[in-house]
């Protein structure tokens, strides 16, 4: 514990150049003596760290020193975060990197990654099915990592058509890749991996736009691309089970979509919502799963299809 603490102090140090006792206790969530006593550990080690006096002081490393962790290569270092999923860092031909930073890392740390490894895993794909690698990912990979324009044949609803992509991060979602790229048009939008034909990291690179967050695109793309699917509108009372299930029962979006719309609940605790939908076939399954516990008010015809299901079920088990 002390050494993985005195290491992340280095590297506080090393990364903001002066942090005085009470904020360096702060990051680290122990007392200023504990600091105190980290930063004579890191002395006696022959780590160059000062203390400046006077306002605007603080612990400081000597100018131009810089630790490596055993010699840490960039490659390596960037994959680290990704540790945990070894499949898709294979997919993406970056398992090598990995391997050689988790043996560095595990040099410097000791036990410390093989404990977390023992205690946690990350299974990306979605259950029910075997995710296939896209044959094309590696190399839209190495076009992510090296910023290089990507010149590609994509297969979309219109049409295979030949696409000039500036790639700028990818996302594993239940199993699907997605690259998030900037097209001919200038906006950044969503390419699923699987559907180029061709693509060919080339010699020119792009400038990244260094205000663009990965995380924070994907949040908003993902939950517009959903929306934009759910293109039909059902009123549907619902039972106070029902309305307590919906989340898992329906898909996020749509649940939480018609949870905004919940109007005042009756004596028995039923409520009305606006209900999203995809298809009014799709939405016909969903709502069989509520069973007795949603009631469909509009549209008539959906409502009728559903009467005539609980009729059918109801002579299933006479």
């Amino acid at each position: 514990m002390r050494a993985s603490r005195t290491i992340a102090l280095l590297l506080l140090l090393q990364s903001r150049h002066t942090m005085t006792a009470a904020e360096l206790a702060a990051e680290l969530e122990v007392s200023e003596r504990t600091v105190q006593r980290d930063i004579a550990a890191l002395l006696e080690a022959g780590v160059p760290v000062y203390a400046e006096r006077g306002r605007g002081g603080g612990y400081r490393l000597v100018d131009g020193y810089r630790t490596r962790l055993t010699g840490l290569e960039r490659a390596e270092a960037e994959v680290l975060h990704l540790a945990g999923l070894p499949g898709p860092l294979r997919d993406m031909g970056l398992a090598a990197h990995a391997l050689a930073a988790r043996l560095k890392v595990a040099a410097a740390l000791g036990d410390a990654p093989a404990a977390a490894a023992r205690r946690f895993h990350l299974d990306a794909p979605a259950w029910f099915r075997d995710p296939e690698t896209p044959p094309l990912l590696a190399e839209v990979s190495r076009a992510v990592w090296e910023d290089r324009v990507l010149d590609a044949r994509y297969a979309a609803r219109g049409g295979t058509r030949r696409r000039r992509l500036e790639p700028y991060g990818l996302v594993l979602k239940a199993g699907q890749w997605y690259v998030a790229a900037r097209g001919p048009s200038g906006r950044i939008a969503s390419y699923r991996v699987d559907r180029f034909e061709t693509a060919e990291a080339g010699d020119e690179r792009f400038d990244r736009d260094p205000d663009f967050d990965l995380a924070d695109y994907w949040t908003t793309a993902a939950r517009e691309f959903t929306r934009a699917m759910l293109r039909e509108r059902a009123v549907v009372r619902l039972s106070p089970l029902a309305l307590r299930n919906l989340p898992v029962l329906l898909e996020p979006t749509a649940a939480t979509d018609a949870l905004a719309t919940a109007g005042p609940a009756d004596p028995d605790g039923w409520v009305t919502v606006t209900l999203p939908l995809e298809t009014w076939d799709i939405g016909y399954f969903e709502l069989l799963r509520l069973g007795p516990e949603a009631e469909v008010l509009h549209p008539p015809e959906l409502r009728a299809r559903l009467a005539d299901a609980a009729r059918r079920t109801a002579a299933l088990y006479a």
